[in-house]
């Protein structure tokens, strides 16, 4: 399944962390070893992990910045966890192309979230990424 998979263990674990479980070495090490996953689906999820919560407060003022008419704090957490993953994807991993990020976040939305999380996802994201593109940053 590949980096799909990889986002949903990220997904998980950060799930568990925004729940109040803040040893995230111990949730990590939990979540990537209650399955048969390969290396690089576990390197990926893990890289992935870190860098979002290493980067969150300029993660989340990138969302907060393009959030029309709706406070940050209302989102839900499944889908403020996606938008986090998605957001941190098109910041900090140039080897992945924002499209790729955003689609993979819309369907981690339709599989966890309610039944606007896709749509929603995807304007944020989108607005995410046209924002930080007119930044000259890529």
């Amino acid at each position: 399944m590949g980096r799909r998979l990889a986002r949903e263990l990220a997904l998980q674990i950060l799930y568990r962390y925004e729940e109040g479980d803040h040893n995230l070495k111990q949730i990590i090490d939990q979540v990537l070893e209650s399955g048969r996953y390969r290396d690089e689906d576990r390197n990926f999820s893990q890289i992935l992990v870190t860098r979002t919560i290493d980067a969150l407060p300029q993660i989340d003022k990138h969302i907060s910045k393009v959030l029309e008419h709706w406070d940050f704090n209302r989102v839900s957490l499944i889908d403020k966890i996606i938008l986090r993953l998605g957001t941190c994807e098109i910041l900090y991993f140039d080897d992945i192309p924002p499209r790729v990020s955003i689609n993979e976040a819309i369907e981690l939305g339709k599989k966890f979230g309610g039944s606007d999380s896709g749509r929603f996802i995807n304007g944020v994201l989108d607005a995410v990424r046209k924002n930080y593109e007119g930044g000259n940053h890529k």
